[in-house]
């Protein structure tokens, strides 16, 4: 998928192109899979700062927006482990069916994450300590790219459940850290709704997006750039006359 992505095949550059942003695809080691997080932690301490500071180092100065996206193999169970080691619950309350696993597939997810948590409950106090534990290098990217664009003064549009659980532990560090975000969506993954709830972020769109690949946040392009163009370019009633008008 990444290579499809490189190579223009997919639906997010198609929807990018529509949108008029530009794609930039970043490969995170894909020759080194993180480890079990039921047996070890996913990434250890220098391993999550690496992929931190390629995420960092991707968002341009000079950018006008930035839209977060992933592609990820089982980043969803990723995912709501993270979301239920900083917000609570086990993998009953956050996993969902992802790219559409069966009845036996959720039970297996949903057990792989309450394990995870018993593994690392003595880390959970701490948001970084539980994304380096729980999540996957292009969670802890899409992480540094956030916190990159914050410190830019960049605003950011956040894709699915998994870019969404990405960026969170942010908010458990600092209240603020993500005032610079609009959620772009609310896709159709079971724990998104939940999690955009915790952190008090309205998404713009509900259209039952679970694609990923950060097309959500390319589609919710538009939308802002008519928000703008409404902004910037209508009339106020007293320019257009209309609060003269006799009623």
């Amino acid at each position: 998928m990444v290579a499809n992505f490189s190579a223009g095949g997919a639906a997010i550059n198609q929807i990018a192109r529509t949108a008029g942003a530009n794609l930039h695809v970043v490969p995170l080691t894909l020759e080194h899979p993180t480890a079990d997080f039921t047996q070890a932690p996913a990434m250890s301490e220098d391993a999550f700062l690496a992929a931190v500071r390629t995420g960092y180092e991707t968002v341009p100065p000079k950018a006008d927006l930035v839209c977060l996206g992933d592609m990820g193999i089982g980043n969803t169970t990723a995912a709501a482990a993270l979301a239920a080691a900083l917000f609570g619950g086990g993998g009953s309350r956050w996993a969902g069916r992802g790219t559409g696993v069966d009845d036996a597939g959720l039970a297996r997810k949903r057990a792989a994450i309450d394990l995870g948590l018993i593994r690392h409950a003595a880390l959970l106090h701490d948001p970084l300590s539980s994304a380096a534990a729980l999540g996957g290098r292009e969670l802890a990217a899409i992480l540094g790219a956030a916190l990159a664009a914050r410190h830019r003064r960049i605003p950011i549009l956040l894709d699915g459940f998994v870019c969404v659980a990405a960026v969170a532990p942010l908010a458990k560090l600092r209240a603020d850290a993500l005032e610079h975000a609009l959620a772009a969506h609310v896709s159709a993954e079971a724990g998104h709704r939940m999690l955009l709830t915790e952190l008090r972020l309205d998404p713009l769109l509900d259209l039952g997006m679970r694609l990923g690949e950060g097309s959500g946040a390319a589609v919710a392009v538009s939308v802002l750039r008519a928000a703008l163009a409404c902004h910037s370019g209508m009339a106020t009633f007293v320019e257009a006359g209309v609060a003269d008008k006799p009623r």
